[in-house]
């Protein structure tokens, strides 16, 4: 028995397609923004607030890869790059040889604290201000409807 796929409506193909481009180009645009502002990445600052925003400022490396949705390989290669920067620094774990921790260092918090005015400002300008309120609560809405089936999907 062959299963055929559920093609998408023309309403549901603009919809996807507006969501997908809605997507490239405001994180393209807020990342550029954000590199020129204050010379961070978008990947910097992820992985930079997800470290500031724990108590010790530390994590495991797999316990960050998971909260960013990164691969092994990319979360490696990009700590390497943020540490040569003096933007955290990997610990062992004295409980695990196999595992190690990521912490943030003085100097990531001084570039999260720079870098996070303007890159609110460009939230603010490019997300939040064209919307009303209740556009933005049903915004917010729909996001966690489909975040919550992504979550029954795949765990």
């Amino acid at each position: 028995m062959t299963e055929t796929s559920r093609w998408l409506t023309d309403t549901e193909q603009h919809a996807w397609r507006s969501f997908v481009r809605l997507q490239d180009r405001l994180l393209g645009r807020l990342g550029r923004e954000m590199q020129a502002d204050s010379g961070l990445s978008s990947a910097d600052y992820g992985v930079l607030v997800e470290l500031t925003e724990v108590p010790e400022g530390r994590l495991r490396v797999l316990e960050l890869a998971r909260a960013l949705e990164w691969e092994k390989s990319r979360m490696s290669h990009h700590l390497n790059r943020m540490a040569k920067r003096g933007l955290i620094v990997r610990e062992d774990c004295p409980s695990d040889a196999r595992g190690a921790f990521v912490a943030v260092t003085p100097a990531g918090r001084e570039a999260l604290a720079a870098a996070a005015p303007r890159h609110v400002e460009a939230v603010r300008r490019l997300f939040i201000d064209p919307l009303t309120p209740a556009e933005l609560a049903m915004l917010a809405q729909i996001s966690n409807r489909i975040l919550d089936q992504l979550e029954k999907d795949c765990g």
